[in-house]
């Protein structure tokens, strides 16, 4: 049995008009009201009811439904910010609709977190579940308690913006081995730059840890001096700014594509201070992504946060620690090159912290 987003049209054209649904994230006070359904495949109007007391009008695609569809199989869980990162903004109005439909439960199951030979189950983040064997009562949700610990990365085929219809289950999760899981991230951050035509640095502080038979600082790819790199030439203190940051992906001598801290036993407040120095030391630099990495459960936290107004220019994205350990999967197993991929496809790992 196959969902189709035919079928998504069809549950969703049942749910009252009259309703305003609450989304499965209980925290979020906006509500979905369903407008009117274009069937057989969408899109699906809707407005939406923020808790400042504004709403809108808004539609769910074609495309979006489609993707949603690909995404299910039979009892898996599947996690909506990270099928769709920051490709809609309407992804958890979707979310919310489909929960309320019978054959879909909402779920919060644990998530696997690999290091080194250890293993450990997290606490999980939100997922939608379909079970079409057990249907519920229509325009409720339900929630699905008997599911267990999962990796949290795609277990099927997905449709990314630029790439299409590649297998991407993974063999393993990261096949780093070293057991700080702060470092293990920003392994994983060098060799996806790597695969990407990004030339990376890391802290300064981080550099001297060892990985198999080398230092971080000496594998490929990696920068050996912020001042060689010609972006950063105007801006000599910019360089004493970033020698502390995780991690800062450079591309082609001009371009700075990503400033990244990576926020696992730390402070998240105090990566986004670094961040925001950073920038205001080289405001002038265009074109460049404020992101924090960080765990999943920990998404709350880096929203909450990064919207302080006072880091309202860094317009951060999240990159969270699952959508790290899939794009590095990718660029390994499947052999990703700058020239295989675009920037609409890195941003789809990522999850803008500010809603515009």
């Amino acid at each position: 049995m196959k969902v189709t987003a035919g079928n998504l049209v069809k549950a969703i054209a049942k749910l009252p008009k009259d309703v305003r649904f609450n989304y499965v994230h209980s925290g979020t006070q906006t509500k979905v009201q369903v407008i009117r359904v274009q069937e057989p495949e969408g899109p699906i109007y809707i407005k939406r009811f923020k808790s400042d007391g504004s709403e809108d009008e808004t539609s769910i695609s074609k495309e979006m439904l489609w993707r949603a569809a690909n995404a299910f199989v039979e009892n898996v869980p599947v996690n909506f910010d990270r099928l769709f990162g920051a490709s809609y903004n309407t992804r958890s109005a979707l979310e919310a609709l489909l929960a309320h439909t019978p054959e879909f439960y909402w779920c919060k199951p644990g998530r696997i977190e690999l290091i080194h030979d250890s293993t450990e189950i997290k606490k999980g983040h939100k997922h939608l579940v379909w079970k079409p064997q057990e249907p519920h009562r229509n325009a409720i949700m339900m929630e699905s308690k008997g599911v267990e610990a999962i990796s949290e990365l795609p277990l099927q085929f997905v449709t990314y913006d630029a790439l299409v219809g590649f297998d991407s289950r993974p063999t393993d999760e990261l096949p780093i081995e070293v057991k700080r899981r702060h470092l293990q991230i920003q392994i994983a951050l060098i060799e996806i730059g790597t695969k990407l035509g990004f030339r990376t640095w890391i802290a300064h502080n981080d550099k001297g840890f060892q990985y198999g038979d080398k230092k971080i600082g000496s594998l490929d790819g990696v920068i050996g001096k912020l001042s060689d790199e010609r972006v950063l030439a105007a801006y000599p203190d910019a360089i004493d700014a970033a020698k502390l940051i995780d991690c800062v992906w450079f591309k082609n001598g001009r371009l700075m594509p990503a400033v990244m801290e990576v926020e696992h036993s730390t402070g998240i407040t105090s990566g986004l201070n670094r961040m925001k120095k950073f920038q205001e030391i080289a405001p002038a630099i265009k074109d460049v992504r404020w992101v924090i990495v960080a765990a999943d459960e920990d998404r709350g936290e880096v929203l909450r946060k990064a919207n302080d107004p006072q880091f309202s220019s860094l317009n951060t994205k999240y990159f969270p620690y699952s959508a790290v350990e899939e794009l590095h999967s990718l660029c390994r197993r499947r052999g990703l090159t700058s020239a295989a991929v675009n920037e609409v496809f890195l941003d789809s790992f990522m999850e803008p912290c500010i809603s515009h």
